[in-house]
């Protein structure tokens, strides 16, 4: 009799072999439980060198308009009134040696922190677009200007040419008007340019047989 007594009382001291089990379950849960809350916390966003969280790239119909910092504008005030608005200016001759219609000359310099000009143009069918795309393209490697991003290319309905400091779009007409990227910019002043007669369309609602 006494000596069962004494095992009786062994298992129900603290820190016997019978009450280890209980604490190491409790344990496991209380990490379970840690673990459990690291992996339902929010994962943070990509932060990059500079220390901004990563955006897409501007699209058609996404056109960001960004406020610039003093800095930014006083830098491209004085790219504006040289070469920037020289390489806008280029961009689009080059467009319309290339037959290009209705262009636009877009200045967003006080209103987007990306970029000083957006240049639009249309083309009549998708290998147009591809062709006045080409031919901005040869026409700014010849000024030994670098091409930053290319987007649309090989759709023949829009091609976005980033330079920068210059961003060209050019779009298969209704495509344009469907994006309607110059509203977005109906703030932002238009420089006058010289459009010849047969850059300008008499009837442009032709065009849509092609969609």
């Amino acid at each position: 009799m006494p000596s069962q007594s004494k095992k009786k009382s062994a298992t129900s001291r603290p820190g016997a072999a019978g009450s280890k089990k209980p604490a190491a379950a409790n344990r496991r849960k209380a990490g379970g439980s840690k673990a459990a809350s690291k992996a339902d916390a929010p994962k943070k966003a990509k932060v990059g060198r500079a220390g901004k969280t990563s955006a897409p790239r501007r699209a058609p119909g996404r056109v960001e308009s960004l406020a610039p910092s003093k800095a930014a504008l006083e830098s491209r005030k004085g790219r504006q009134s040289g070469e920037s608005l020289d390489v806008a200016k280029a961009a689009i001759d080059a467009a319309l040696d290339k037959k290009a219609l209705l262009p636009v000359l877009i200045d967003v310099s006080a209103m987007a922190s990306y970029t000083d000009f957006i240049a639009i143009v249309s083309g009549r069918s998708d290998r147009h677009v591809d062709a006045i795309a080409e031919g901005v393209l040869a026409a700014m490697k010849a000024r030994g200007r670098s091409l930053l991003g290319q987007e649309g290319t090989g759709s023949g309905r829009w091609t976005l040419l980033d330079f920068g400091d210059v961003v060209v779009h050019v779009f298969y007409h209704p495509v344009r008007e469907f994006y309607d990227l110059e509203s977005l910019w109906v703030d932002a002043p238009r420089l006058p340019l010289k459009i010849p007669p047969e850059s300008v369309m008499a009837q442009p609602d032709a065009l849509y047989g092609n969609l």
